[in-house]
């Protein structure tokens, strides 16, 4: 199957996911449409998955998240959260909903704490793009498209990464990541399995793009909650661009491969 056949089958599947508030004849405008793709391959146990996914539920019970969402210029947001592995395993777990209170918060919350979490082989962020890309496709109109995916390793599954993200790029989507860097059971005194830094590094180069794009790492199961609030706080509020000294260099390293681990079948 081509890949433009296989994206033309994701966008179907998801023209089947329900939408909310489909009373209203015009949706809402947003000041941001957020897809949160979060990653449920089996690298991740299931203390890991259960930290990750509480990480979100707490922090749209958190005041913080919900006084940026409503200092923006419309006071609300809408967001779809879903989970993905492999090429052909992405899930919707909680679909559109708009968010513009406390209230509407703590329903979105409490909706995803009741939805169940599967795991599944490989790891497809090429095919995660591109799910959440069709899901922005029937978001309401919005200021701003961020995704936020998470991921403990390279692609390894489905098309390659780069010309799926370029597409999204170009069409005014921010990605941001959370890199996951925690310790394997083939390497347990490294916080991360593929080499020092290399999932963050890898998110870095391969993943991430678009206006004020970045990468947050989580290096201990105890940190998600803290990174997961930290970067929704960032990414709804609308991360500021920094200035860099004119004299500034920063530190060298090595170019990542974004063909590492090419497109055969792995956790």
């Amino acid at each position: 199957m081509s890949f433009f056949v296989w994206l033309a089958c994701l966008a179907f599947a998801v023209s089947m996911v329900p939408v909310i508030d489909k009373s209203r004849r015009e949706p809402l405008s947003v000041d941001l449409a957020l897809v949160l793709a979060v990653d449920v391959s089996s690298s991740i146990n299931e203390a890991e998955l259960q930290a990750q996914r509480n990480g979100y539920v707490q922090a749209f019970r958190n005041r913080d998240v919900v006084a940026a969402i409503t200092s923006g210029l419309r006071g609300r947001i809408a967001v779809a959260y879903m989970e993905w592995a492999g090429a052909g395993h992405q899930a919707v777990r909680v679909p559109w909903t708009v968010v513009a209170s406390p209230l509407d918060a703590r329903a979105f919350a409490d909706r995803l704490a009741a939805a169940p979490v599967s795991v599944e082989p490989a790891t497809s962020i090429s095919a995660a793009l591109a799910f959440s890309a069709t899901l922005l496709a029937l978001a309401p109109p919005a200021d701003r498209s961020v995704i936020d995916i998470s991921g403990d390793g390279p692609n390894n599954a489905g098309p390659a990464v780069l010309p799926v993200r370029g597409g999204l790029i170009d069409g005014g989507v921010t990605i941001n990541g959370l890199a996951v860097m925690l310790p394997r059971a083939d390497a347990p005194d490294l916080a991360d399995g593929f080499g020092a830094g290399f999932v963050r590094a890898y998110y870095e180069d391969c993943v991430i793009g678009g206006p004020g794009a970045f990468v947050i790492a989580v290096d201990h199961v105890s940190r998600f909650e803290e990174a997961i609030l930290e970067k929704l706080v960032l990414e709804i509020a609308g991360r500021p661009l920094r200035r860099i000294p004119a004299n500034y260099h920063p530190a060298r390293r090595a170019a990542v491969d974004c063909s590492t681990a090419g497109v055969s079948p792995g956790r």
